[in-house]
């Protein structure tokens, strides 16, 4: 059946009430009864709030015709949020250029502002230490979160350390496979629930690298496969096309990262800063 043709989310969660198990009806009421908290929550925050497993909601969503979780989320956030609220949530049509710029750097000083706050002592310094430490770096990012990779390739490579960033699911397999317990894993998704960096960091654990995951959910995937995670937040959701300011939030921890770094390994790092602008001083007019 095509999506146009298909009966909303709540119509269809509603009939199938009575033929559910006593678990999954339990779910499906506090679906019912909380759709906005639903479309900003990962599976795992949902079956705590609702007080059951992981596998009852993902079998649910099954049960509903949905592919899974993620695709039960989308059709929620397309029955319950209004077309211009899928580029951002607080921006109406009647609003003009300079009042959408103002919601969106204002959501998206937030973002940054709450992120900072979530950033303990502890975890920052021992990411650092990690980090400093390696002899080999991975990145691993898909879609948004993969420009975030790049980004830390762009910025980690002037510390001397060997650095590599990999947005291909079957690269970041590849090379997590040769890493060992002298190098580091750091797997970036907004969600927490992307399967390719999930499987990429479990198998650069299972060789003993240190594992590093930047998310904005506390009990995800990625933060069950990593040793340290770094939190950021910010009011984007799954359902929209593209992270806005999720993006930069770990732009920004991704900054504190390399700085501290930068700073353990100052020699070096100024030394090649120095080689670099002198090599690409001839790509300038």
């Amino acid at each position: 059946m095509d999506q146009e043709q298909q009966p909303n989310s709540f119509s269809r969660l509603r009939s199938m009430l009575a033929s559910l198990s006593v678990k999954e009806r339990l779910a499906a009421c506090y679906m019912l009864e909380n759709p906005e908290e639903v479309i900003h929550s990962s599976i795992s925050e949902l079956a705590e709030k609702s007080g059951v497993a992981e596998a009852t909601i993902f079998r649910l969503c099954k049960r509903l015709g949905y592919k899974g979780y993620q695709a039960f989320k989308i059709a929620l956030a397309r029955d319950i949020v209004r077309p211009i609220e899928n580029i951002h949530e607080e921006i109406t049509s009647e609003d003009d250029m300079v009042h959408i710029a103002r919601k969106i750097f204002s959501s998206s000083m937030e973002a940054m502002k709450d992120t900072l706050a979530l950033l303990e002592h502890e975890p920052l310094e021992l990411a650092v230490e990690y980090l400093a430490g390696a002899k080999k770096i991975d990145f691993y990012g898909s879609g948004g979160s993969g420009i975030i990779a790049l980004d830390a390739y762009h910025k980690f490579i002037r510390t001397g350390i060997q650095v590599m960033a990999h947005t291909d699911s079957h690269l970041q397999l590849m090379s997590a496979s040769l890493l060992d317990k002298d190098c580091v894993a750091v797997g970036i998704s907004h969600s927490g629930s992307n399967i390719d960096v999930v499987e990429a960091i479990q198998v650069a654990r299972e060789r003993g690298a240190k594992t590093i995951g930047i998310s904005s959910t506390m009990k995800s995937p990625l933060t069950r496969a990593v040793e340290l995670s770094l939190y950021t937040t910010s009011r984007e959701t799954l359902f929209r096309s593209e992270a806005m300011a999720s993006r930069l939030v770990q732009l920004s921890v991704m900054d504190v990262l390399y700085v501290g770094v930068a700073a353990r390994k100052q020699g070096v790092t100024l030394e090649n800063l120095q080689k670099i602008r002198e090599s690409i001083a001839i790509k300038r007019y």
